[in-house]
This record gives structure tokens, C-alpha cells and sequence, in this order.
């Protein structure tokens, strides 16, 4: 389990469908640095598929998912540039 004082940024996306929590967290990826941790919230269904893909395509790597129903945390580490 990733110790939440590890994380260095968190984006709420609950309430938003698909694509917008793969699109926010796409632009808050882009302001951090390699092997930063990024904690994702989302209440999206598809959401964890969608970052899983989204972080397998771009070089990110998916290191956690939290789920408690309906919310969901997704702890992502920024891949290199």
C-alpha cells in the first residue's frame, strides 16, 4: 500500500464521466516530473480501465487502485519524459 504522504499531487475527478478523468489526469501528468506519484479519485465506472490503458500507452505506470464503492483511487507513477 503507497503511503499517502508519498503522493505529490491529487486530482478530484469524481462526478466525471469518460474521458474527462483520463483527461485531467493526462494535463496534471504533464506538470509533474519523472517517478512523481499522482493520486487519481474517480467515481467512474470505466475510469480504472481507462487510466490502465491510458498509463500502458504513455509510459506511466499504474501502482495502486482503492476502491471504496463509489469512490475510486488511482495511484499513478509519471513514466520519464
Amino acid at each position: 500500500m503507497i503511503d499517502p504522504a508519498s503522493i505529490d499531487k491529487t486530482i478530484d475527478t469524481r462526478g466525471s464521466l469518460c474521458p474527462e478523468p483520463v483527461t485531467r489526469t493526462r494535463r496534471a501528468l504533464d506538470t509533474m516530473t519523472g517517478g512523481q506519484l499522482l493520486s487519481v479519485l474517480a467515481t467512474d465506472p470505466l475510469a480504472e480501465l481507462d487510466l490502465r490503458v491510458f498509463c500502458e500507452r504513455h509510459g506511466h505506470e499504474l501502482l495502486e487502485i482503492r476502491r471504496s464503492p463509489p469512490d475510486l483511487e488511482i495511484v499513478i507513477r509519471k513514466g520519464p519524459p
